[in-house]
């Protein structure tokens, strides 16, 4: 197990140094990154405004009932909404959500391509096809996943705003003043910089199952499982790595 896992990590060091080479044609690299942008950022919109509005009205409605006290201000709903939703929500969740949608699409891409010999097609011509295939899904991800996740937080808290209102658990002046009380523009800066790495993550790690496929539709099949499983995992282990590293 440990040999093989070993293996996986040798080999996805060495894909990510060819991954990073110099494109062979500028404007082919940049139309290709403009592609994956709207394949891997502007099909996430729908999924991610739902969820996270959703999700911001219950964490909205569960503080409120775990105030069980008079000492404790209603303002503390929107602070510890706001909190719940820059700290961790929008940027884990989300992005342990993207990994389902967009790793998944990475890997199955990749692995279609290569039973279907269209990357050795691309290899034979001379052009490195892990640069080209994976380049500018890496590029788009950490380029539009910040965007993804900067409206996330913004959907997530006027959500839980909306939950307040309409069930009378919290005033709108009470939310609005914890949703702006102690906020600190650091905990934007270090969401954003979890944000970037569980992008690439997520893309890297799919694509190089996807990259590595062998056989025919089941394969393809299963390493896009392993291709979201993988990077989840990768995500929640940066995670506590990140956190530790930044907010110690």
């Amino acid at each position: 197990m440990i040999k093989g896992f070993l293996f996986h990590i040798g080999r996805y060091i060495l894909l990510m140094r060819q991954v990073f080479k110099k494109p062979e044609k500028q404007s082919i690299f940049i139309r290709q990154i403009m592609v994956e942008v709207d394949n891997l950022g502007v099909d996430s919109v729908g999924i991610v405004a739902f969820l996270s509005t959703f999700m911001g009205a219950v964490l909205c409605i569960q503080t409120a009932f775990n105030i069980d006290t008079p000492l404790i201000p209603l303002y503390t709903i929107g602070f510890v909404t706001r909190q719940s939703v820059v700290l961790e929500f929008s940027p884990t969740i989300i992005s342990l959500i993207l990994a389902g949608k967009v790793g998944s699409r990475v890997a199955s891409e990749l692995g279609t391509m290569r039973v279907t010999e269209q990357i050795d097609a691309i290899e034979i011509i001379g052009i490195n096809p892990a640069t080209y295939l994976i380049f500018p899904k890496i590029v788009a991800a950490v380029i539009v996943n910040p965007i993804l996740i900067l409206m996330s937080m913004i959907m997530a808290i006027l959500g839980g705003w909306m939950a307040g209102i309409f069930t009378g658990l919290v005033a709108s002046s009470e939310y609005v003043y914890g949703i702006k009380a102690f906020f600190e523009s650091y905990d934007i800066v270090y969401a954003m910089i979890k944000t970037v790495v569980f992008a690439f993550l997520i893309v890297s790690i799919s694509g190089y199952h996807g990259f590595y496929t062998k056989g025919g539709a089941f394969e393809v099949g299963t390493s896009s499982t392993k291709g979201v499983v993988h990077s989840s995992i990768a995500i929640i282990v940066f995670n506590l790595i990140l956190t530790n590293l930044l907010l110690s």
